[in-house]
C-alpha cells in the first residue's frame, strides 16, 4: 500500500491529531523546535499529505497540509507544560523513524504514544536522591567545606520537596521558582545556625544549581542558531526571567535573615 492509499483508508483529521500528539511530547520534553518541525514534516510526508507547512514555538504548533484529493487540513496545538524528558524526546524520535519507514493505523499509532505516555521514570526517592547530591557536589567544587556539602545536601531535598509541594498548587511558573527559591534559602540559613555549614554563599550555590533553567537556555540559542529566531528568543526570554525570579527568592530571604555573609 502507497502512502496515498494509506492516508486515503484512514481519516485524515485523525492521522493529523497524531502527529502533533507526538509534537507535543517533544516540546514537553524539551525537544528543539526544529526537531519537532523537522519531524512532523516527514511524518506528514510518510503519510500521503502534499504541501506540508509546520509552524511551531515553544508553546504552540501550528500544521497545514494539502489532502491527496486537494482538500486543506490546519490544526493547532496549545502547549501548556514543558519540561526536561531527554528519554521522551528519545523514543519519540525512535517512533517516528519507525512510522516514517512503515505506516500503521491511526489505532496503532495512538497505541504506540499511549506507550510512551505510561513509561515509567524514576521513583521518586532517586530523584530526592539525586537532588541532594547534586547540591552537594557542586557546593564542594565551588569550594565549600564538606560540611558545606552536607547542608547542601540537606536543602537540596527541601527544594525536591518544595517543588512537588508547590507544583500541586497550579500556580505561574515564576512565583514558583520565587517561592521554592525562598524556601530553599530559608533552608540554608537555619542549617548554617544549627552548625551544619559554614558559608550560606557555596550552599546556596549547590541548590541554584538544581534550579537554572540551564538545558532550556541552551535548546534556545540552538534555536536562534537554525534560523527559529522567534522561538529562540522566547526561550531564552523564559529562562532568564525565571532566572531572575530564582535569585530574587534566594535574596529576600538571605539578606532579611542575615545569610548572605
Amino acid at each position: 500500500m502507497n502512502q496515498e492509499e494509506t492516508l486515503q483508508v484512514q481519516s485524515p483529521d485523525a492521522v493529523l491529531s497524531c502527529i502533533l500528539d507526538m509534537g507535543e511530547l517533544l516540546l514537553m520534553g524539551g525537544g528543539e523546535v526544529f526537531r519537532v518541525e523537522d519531524t512532523l514534516g516527514r511524518l506528514c510526508a510518510a503519510y500521503g499529505f502534499q504541501k506540508i507547512n509546520v509552524f511551531s514555538i515553544t508553546s504552540s504548533i501550528v500544521l497545514t497540509v494539502e489532502c491527496p484529493d486537494g482538500t486543506i487540513k490546519t490544526q493547532t496545538r496549545r502547549i501548556v507544560n514543558r519540561g526536561t524528558n531527554l528519554h521522551c524526546v528519545a523514543q519519540v524520535n525512535a517512533l517516528s523513524r519507525q512510522l516514517c519507514a512503515n505506516p500503521v493505523s491511526v489505532a496503532e499509532f495512538q497505541e504506540k504514544l499511549d506507550d510512551i505516555r505510561k513509561e515509567k521514570t524514576y521513583p521518586q526517592f532517586v530523584v530526592a536522591l539525586s537532588y541532594a547530591l547534586i547540591s552537594c557536589v557542586f557546593a564542594v567544587f565551588f569550594g565549600g567545606s564538606w560540611m558545606d556539602g552536607l547542608a547542601a545536601a540537606i536543602s537540596g531535598l527541601v527544594v525536591f520537596t518544595a517543588q512537588q509541594i508547590i507544583g500541586r498548587l497550579r500556580m505561574n511558573n515564576l512565583l514558583e521558582n520565587l517561592l521554592v527559591s525562598a524556601f530553599t534559602a530559608l533552608a540554608v540559613v537555619l542549617l548554617v545556625r544549627l552548625g551544619i555549614g559554614d558559608s550560606p554563599a557555596k550552599i546556596t550555590i549547590g541548590n541554584i544549581m538544581l534550579l537554572i533553567p540551564g538545558i532550556s537556555f541552551t535548546t534556545s540559542l540552538r534555536d536562534i542558531i537554525n534560523g527559529d529566531t522567534i522561538s529562540g528568543l522566547t526561550g531564552i526570554s523564559e529562562a532568564a526571567i525565571k532566572a531572575i525570579a530564582i535569585a530574587i527568592g534566594f535574596a529576600l530571604v538571605l539578606v532579611q535573615m542575615g545569610g548572605a555573609v
